[in-house]
């Protein structure tokens, strides 16, 4: 049987889920540093869009993968053990992404540095998860995930904004990324706040363990909250990939902002509005149900690219278009973590929890490189119009498969 300790065994209240926000701030922050400030800066170096799209790709690429090694997280050492380790890789690669100056004649080494640190931020995010999973009391689950998502979308704007700001203002780039990687190993102390929570299976082998979390796994596949809850990952639904390649110089441009702009609504409001879509969506989730509020936050994501894609093309439209985008892109990521928990427990969480984390980043990875080129071909206001209709269409499937799925029969009972 698989290792299950059941919703709320080791839930504990008397912490606020604040905690959550702070310990996964690096694995936003390792994100943002890539889509914001390295997205912007790409073409200002001497990198077409398209090569500063592929830069953001590579950094999501281990989120899509990650579910493969996720059992490791689960089955080895403790999770504040996996935490500090993990931690300790995110700011040295945040440290070396900024002192290495980005152009053409960098650019292999710099896929290189990104894909090191992405690889490094999934196991932050497998030790953060696995606490959120055993320690949130079940009817906390939707705003707790609102706190844990603010922290990821916080996240990125401090490693977004602060890290573009600081690149632009410091004279050596190494300077920007000791000031990063210290923040980064702040958020440690968060630890203190927290019991440890062990590693799965303690005592069995290896072989054993990863047995339990193979049938613990298909326990949660097999059920309707399973497949649903996979059919939501996959279809582009609330992806928030538009706001990378609105982050780019040459894409900011058509609306008139520069760098200062950027650096504010990409960065440091971006992370702020974001975060406060996170906590409302957070709530919203625990009034109508995950799944639901999913789609419709989703509806409405679609609703405000089309409406900055059918306004003048003014500083003030960018900026309110993009704070509107990120808020709705928190509610969201917010209602995604919901939907998530509700359908895994908390036996084995990082793996579980990674297996529709890595299905709901390939909609983002893919929506990535797909705006990255109707915008080359066509421009902002046609990536702005595809976004729109990707996620209608995610939304329209959805409901088919989920209206396919009630209406097949239950399997006959044993004789």
């Amino acid at each position: 049987m698989p290792h299950e300790p059941g919703p709320g065994r080791l839930a504990v209240r008397g912490f606020h889920p604040f905690v959550f926000t702070i310990l996964i701030i690096p694995f936003g922050a390792g994100s943002g540093f890539v889509t914001v400030a390295l997205a912007f800066l790409a073409t200002k170096r001497g990198l077409s869009v398209q090569q500063g799209a592929e830069l953001v790709a590579l950094s999501v690429l281990p989120q899509v993968w990650k579910f493969f090694w996720s059992p490791v997280a689960d089955t080895t050492l403790s999770r504040r053990r996996w935490y500090l380790i993990a931690n300790s890789v995110v700011a040295l690669g945040m440290l070396a992404m900024a002192a290495v100056p980005l152009g053409p004649d960098r650019l292999v080494l710099m896929q290189g540095l990104v894909l090191v640190t992405s690889f490094a931020t999934t196991f932050v995010g497998f030790a953060t998860e696995a606490f959120v999973a055993h320690l949130t009391p079940e009817p906390d689950r939707g705003r707790v995930s609102g706190w844990f998502q603010a922290g990821n979308l916080g996240g990125s704007g401090l490693g977004g904004g602060l890290g573009l700001w600081l690149l632009d203002t410091l004279p050596a780039g190494w300077e920007a990324g000791v000031i990063l990687a210290v923040a980064m190993l702040a958020c440690n102390g968060a630890l203190a706040f927290l019991p440890d929570v062990p590693a799965e299976s303690r005592g069995a082998s290896l072989g054993g363990a990863i047995r339990n979390v193979g049938a613990d796994i298909w326990s949660v596949i097999r059920s309707r909250n399973g497949l649903l809850c996979a059919a939501l990952c996959i279809v582009p639904v609330g992806t928030g990939a538009a706001s990378a390649v609105l982050t780019q110089a040459e894409v900011a441009a058509h609306w008139g902002a520069g760098a200062g702009t950027v650096e504010l609504v990409q960065g440091f409001l971006g992370g702020l509005i974001s975060m406060a879509g996170c906590i409302v969506g957070g709530y919203g989730c625990n009034r109508w149900g995950s799944r639901r509020a999913y789609l419709a936050y989703g509806l409405v994501m679609a609703a405000v690219a089309l409406a900055m894609a059918g306004l003048p093309a003014t500083p003030s439209v960018y900026v309110v278009g993009c704070m509107t985008y990120w808020f709705t892109t928190g509610l969201t990521f917010a209602a995604f973590t919901g939907f998530v928990l509700e359908a895994i427990g908390a036996g084995n969480a990082a793996t579980k929890y990674n297996g529709f984390a890595s299905l709901s980043n390939t909609p983002i990875w893919y929506m990535g490189l797909v705006l990255a080129a109707v915008m080359t071909h066509a421009g902002p206001v046609a990536m702005l119009v595809a976004e729109a209709a990707f996620a209608v269409a995610g939304v329209l499937v959805f409901i088919a498969a989920a209206n396919v799925h009630r209406l097949r029969p239950a399997p006959a009972a044993a004789g």
